[in-house]
């Protein structure tokens, strides 16, 4: 007997990108736009040089309620929530308290010291809502509003003038959010997002998905906005260093061994997996995650065997593409920690050792913090 299967959730905004021609993909159990008949390469060089709108409703959406819910993630997640305060966003890390390893990198919205919206990556928005919700003492509320919003991604040097066109809110600064009302609801515009440039991140209500989309389509038109899939967002992020879980960053892999330790809160008395993860860091982790860029045409996947000698493997590909700014392959590996952080390294490329030189990403200049 078959098993049965689960069919992937879509976006509100599904028949908008299939009248664009999008190609779809699932990813995190959601059916979500590839790319669009534009290409990757275009929609990476709009967000680049002007403006692109992203729909990333598949990520999760938990909001964390009740008397004591700052202080109550301030014990669990590892970054520290009282180095921002309300209206501030900030990276933190779902961390096991056993073994360190790393269930999920998350956004807060620190709304107020009883109201902080967490946005999970969207495989993992139930195992970190399941925790939360064992660990949560009496009065604190994890409420599941996966569904009921869409998150949209308007990123690059026009995405003010687009936002401005449909009456939102800009100019506020980096990693800080605000509300406004829009077509009888309330749109959450973020200074946030995942391309390293500058941009913003709409938490709407599913309700009026449709019209902002439409009204944001209409302002972009005339700014040659271009919509931009999930393999765009790929090549931004890896030229940006930013790591993707369950690649980059996983179960398996520590906040020490991905160098994220600026997003734990060492002096915080608690937090999960606090004991491992100082431990791991006064031994040195074995490993470190690092930036690659290829010395010639090659172009890195992940999995493949990164080496020092032709007999010497020190690690893994994590993640690797084709950087369209660059014109050249990069991507983020996973080595023994003996490596020197600037060494020229052989990676195994369906058969050919083929030559790429360590580097501390990001690989291209962010202009996301610049007003």
């Amino acid at each position: 007997m078959a098993e049965p299967t689960t069919t992937p959730l879509q976006s509100p905004l599904h028949d908008r990108h299939e009248a664009l021609g999008a190609k779809f993909s699932e990813f995190g159990g959601w059916m979500m736009p590839l790319e669009y008949p534009t290409g990757v390469v275009k929609e990476h060089a709009a967000v680049r040089n002007g403006v692109g709108i992203f729909d990333v409703s598949h990520l999760g959406k938990l909001v964390v309620r009740g008397p004591g819910a700052v202080e109550f993630l301030n014990e669990t997640l590892t970054n520290d929530l009282h180095r921002v305060g309300p209206g501030k966003a900030q990276y933190t890390l779902v961390v096991d308290d056993e073994t360190g390893g790393i269930v999920d990198d998350v956004f807060s919205y620190y709304r107020d010291d009883a109201h902080v919206l967490l946005v999970p990556n969207a495989s993992n928005n139930e195992e970190v809502r399941r925790r939360l919700v064992e660990a949560a003492p009496d009065g604190i509320e994890v409420i599941d509003h996966h569904r009921d919003y869409v998150v949209l991604a308007i990123q690059g040097p026009r995405s003010d003038e687009v936002l401005a066109q449909v009456g939102l809110p800009v100019g506020h600064e980096y990693l800080s959010f605000v509300d406004a009302p829009y077509d009888g609801a309330d749109v959450i515009v973020c200074r946030t997002g995942y391309t390293g440039e500058r941009g913003y991140e709409l938490i709407a209500p599913a309700a009026v998905a449709g019209h902002l989309w439409d009204e944001l389509m209409e302002a972009g038109a005339k700014r040659g906005m271009t919509a931009c899939g999930l393999g765009a967002r790929d090549t931004l992020r890896t030229e940006m260093g930013y790591p993707l879980h369950g690649q980059d960053i996983s179960p398996d892999i520590t906040p020490n061994e991905a160098r994220l330790g600026w997003a734990v809160g060492w002096n915080k008395p608690r937090f999960w997996g606090r004991d491992r993860l100082l431990a791991e860091r006064e031994a040195g982790p074995r490993r470190k995650l690092v930036g690659i860029v290829s010395t010639g045409r090659a172009i890195p996947r992940p999995q493949m065997s990164v080496r020092l000698l032709k007999d010497v493997p020190l690690g893994e590909v994590t993640s690797g593409t084709f950087s369209p700014t660059l014109r050249k392959g990069i991507g983020l590996a996973l080595v023994a920690t003996a490596v020197n952080d600037e060494a020229e390294v052989m990676v195994d490329v369906r058969g050919r050792p083929e030559v790429f030189q360590i580097t501390k990403p990001p690989f291209v200049r962010p202009s996301v913090r610049e007003s």
